[in-house]
């Protein structure tokens, strides 16, 4: 029985799960000790910006694993 993804499909799909959870990673952080005081470190590049663009690009490539299909030779259509 033959497998509808590849060596290659799987490994786009676990880039994908990785680079998900590096985003989330990326966004942990920049609370307070004192619920009273306010940090302004919860707003900075990376929990605004990189995060969600790591988070993306995972969807992405996952998405991206799920659609690939290797090209077919002629050879391989006739069997």
């Amino acid at each position: 029985m033959k497998s509808t993804f590849t060596k290659k499909n799987y490994y786009i799909l676990i880039t994908g799960i990785l680079l998900i959870a590096l985003g989330y990673v990326l966004m942990i952080g920049g609370g307070s000790e004192d619920p009273n005081v306010f940090n302004p470190a919860i707003f900075d590049f990376q929990r605004i910006t990189l995060a969600p663009i790591v988070c993306l690009l995972g969807f992405a490539a996952i998405i991206i694993a799920i659609m690939w299909r290797p090209k077919v030779t002629e050879v391989e259509a006739i069997k």
